[in-house]
């Protein structure tokens, strides 16, 4: 056992459920607490109660509610209340015993002297405008993986269709190749606009786009397959027409140069060019994290032990998922391959961007 972690004997783990909490959590409970903690479905989410006991028999001294996406390698303090030192002290542990890369905690009422008290570092705020109540104010991370990730700034996209380019723009954030000022709606729109195959972006396009955008970058797609692809929505012209455009991207890459590696981006490529100072642009299905089956981009831009680290710029406020599950994530790497295997003929896309 770590030093100063909660022996196992005086850690409890239960799921929570909203409509019947263990009877030990409401003495200790806040109103306005409870009803964040219930607000959302987070069933999804794995939710549980990391509790300690207390002195007097059948009490607990402090509790913490815990989530997490599926197929991620993390877990995430939503609030803690009571004694608040051992119950991090207890999810840390918890989180140890997982084999988990990181433990998150939400700012909804901790101030960042008492989360870097227990080991964590503040997040940087979200760039944008963020009015959804349901997005905490504060983040903060504890690394329980030995490795160094430096931290990207945070941007959510602000329709349903622009991840594609938001990734990118992150990524040229991050490399300095852009200022952070650039991660706004008029960028997001102005380079999905460049990059879109209506709506989507598929990897050549984005590629071209990222090319553009920056030449000094060197970029390549890899795409393991001669066909269209994100078109199993639609049939007859629609779907005709989206696959001319594919067709003149091929095309438009083929003069600029821009190398479309037709071999699948395997998960040691993958790692292998993020530790290597590059960042990719995944495409992935948000089936495992998200429950629904489409098509979307990611940043992935660092590794730890086992997973690797990206950036979703999609956050899903019905299930209890926030910014703080969406930045700096680490997904283990089988789960990542599983997740960017796509469509029926199981495709795999991606754009590697290396800045000077």
């Amino acid at each position: 056992m770590h030093s100063h972690e909660v022996p196992s004997e005086d850690r409890v783990i239960v799921p929570f459920e909203p409509a019947a909490p263990p009877p030990e959590l409401p003495p200790i409970l806040p109103a306005q607490v409870r009803e964040r903690w219930a607000a959302p479905d987070r069933s999804t989410h794995s939710p549980v109660v990391v509790a300690v006991t207390g002195a007097a028999p059948g009490a607990w001294a402090g509790a913490a509610l815990v989530t997490s996406r599926p197929g991620a390698a993390y877990a995430k303090i939503v609030d803690v209340v009571g004694d608040g030192p051992r119950t991090v002290r207890a999810v840390v542990a918890f989180a140890r015993e997982r084999g988990l890369s990181q433990v998150k905690w939400e700012g909804w009422t901790v101030n960042p002297e008492q989360a870097e008290d227990l080991g964590f570092t503040a997040l940087d705020a979200p760039r944008g405008q963020v009015d959804d109540p349901g997005q905490p104010p504060a983040g903060h991370v504890r690394w329980l993986a030995d490795a160094e990730v430096v931290e990207p700034p945070y941007y959510r996209q602000t329709t349903h269709f622009t991840c594609g380019a938001v990734t990118a723009l992150t990524a040229g954030v991050r490399a300095g190749a852009v200022p952070a000022g650039s991660l706004d709606r008029a960028e997001e729109l102005a380079l999905w606009r460049d990059a879109t195959n209506f709506p989507a972006c598929e990897p050549v396009g984005l590629g071209l786009a990222v090319h553009r955008a920056w030449p000094d970058a060197a970029v390549t797609v890899r795409l393991d397959t001669d066909q269209p692809v994100l078109l199993d929505s639609y049939s007859g012209d629609e779907r005709e027409w989206r696959a001319v455009l594919q067709r003149r991207s091929r095309a438009d890459a083929a003069r600029a140069g821009l190398p479309v590696d037709p071999r699948r981006l395997s998960p040691d490529e993958l790692r292998a060019a993020v530790t290597g100072g590059a960042q990719v642009l995944l495409l992935l299905s948000l089936a495992t994290m998200q429950g629904f089956d489409v098509p979307h981009w990611v940043l992935c831009h660092g590794a730890v032990p086992g997973a690797v680290v990206v950036e979703d710029p999609w956050t899903n406020a019905a299930t209890g998922d926030t910014w703080v599950d969406a930045h700096l994530l680490p997904v283990p790497d089988p789960s990542l391959d599983a997740m960017s295997t796509l469509g029926p003929d199981g495709f795999h896309g991606a754009v590697l961007v290396a800045h000077p």
